[in-house]
């Protein structure tokens, strides 16, 4: 099982390119960062949509720009893979994201793992002009987009939300056939289908929900006669204790990705150091 870390970048902690450059040399093999536009200041909508939560941490609205800092970290490193973790898909221009996603698999020669969610900040999807009812089917949409950009020569999607023309789009991934799109967040039977049907992989937060979405998804790749084998597992957010993680390695996940702290350069630092024994915890 890999070992990835994730954070989000900020202008308030350690910059993501030397952050990159530390994480490949202690042998990580991924770094993620979670996406944001920004933040309406009304914050009608909860953390995480859940009531009675805590007040949102302000790193959900001083996060760079997600693959800019990727890229920027790619041109000096060669080994890390490199993780949207996650992009907010159903909120994005698909034709933009599909360049950009693509730009950055080319520059880095196919280190793009390509992490997607629906997001839960309704009034951060309303100034998108995305209804929260429609944010499922619209990021379907994007992704089925996405992946005619990246794969055809000619590419061309209809549908209710995303309509595009028969075009051209270079570069093209590195990777082959695309990079792999993992899907974050718990599966039910609604993102069961989604993974089943346009996703590589599945990485809920933390462990709690796995089995039961895992069984979710089998069922609904049986549908679709998918082979589940074929939809790899990971988990975010994962505790940095050797005894958990051994456990999910156990439990067949093929990648654990610990958080860092949103701190000083000297706190993430630390916290590297901390982490970097479990790289060789067998």
């Amino acid at each position: 099982m890999e070992i990835g870390l994730l954070i989000f970048p900020t202008d308030t902690t350690m910059d993501p390119v030397t952050l990159g450059k530390e994480v490949e040399a202690r042998g990580f093999e991924s770094l993620w960062f979670p996406e944001h536009s920004h933040i309406p200041v009304s914050r009608q909508t909860p953390w995480g949509g859940r009531e009675g939560a805590p007040p949102l941490p302000e790193e959900y609205w001083r996060s760079h720009e997600q693959f800019t800092a990727l890229a920027a970290i790619s041109s000096v490193t060669s080994k890390l893979k490199l993780g949207t973790g996650i992009t907010l898909l159903g909120q994005r221009d698909p034709i933009w994201t599909a360049k950009q996603a693509a730009t950055v698999d080319y520059l880095s020669d196919g280190r793009l793992l390509f992490g997607v969610g629906y997001g839960w900040n309704k009034e951060e999807l309303a100034n998108h002009g995305v209804r929260y009812t429609d944010r499922r089917a619209r990021m379907r949409e994007c992704a089925l987009t996405v992946k005619a950009l990246w794969t055809q020569d000619e590419a061309s999607f209809s549908g209710e939300f995303i309509n595009l023309e028969p075009s051209w789009a270079w570069p093209k991934p590195k990777s082959k056939p695309h990079p792999p799109i993992i899907m974050g967040g718990t599966a039910g039977p609604k993102t069961a289908a989604a993974i089943a049907e346009y996703c590589d992989g599945w990485m809920p937060i933390g462990a709690r929900t796995l089995e039961k979405g895992w069984e979710e998804i089998q069922r609904a790749c049986e549908v679709i006669s998918r082979d589940p084998a074929t939809i790899q597992l990971g988990i975010f957010g994962a505790k940095p204790v050797p005894q958990e993680l051994d456990d999910l390695e156990r439990r067949g996940m093929a990648r654990a990705l610990i958080a860092l702290p949103q701190g000083s350069a000297d706190e993430v630092m630390a916290a590297l150091d901390q982490y970097t024994p479990l790289l060789d915890r067998s």
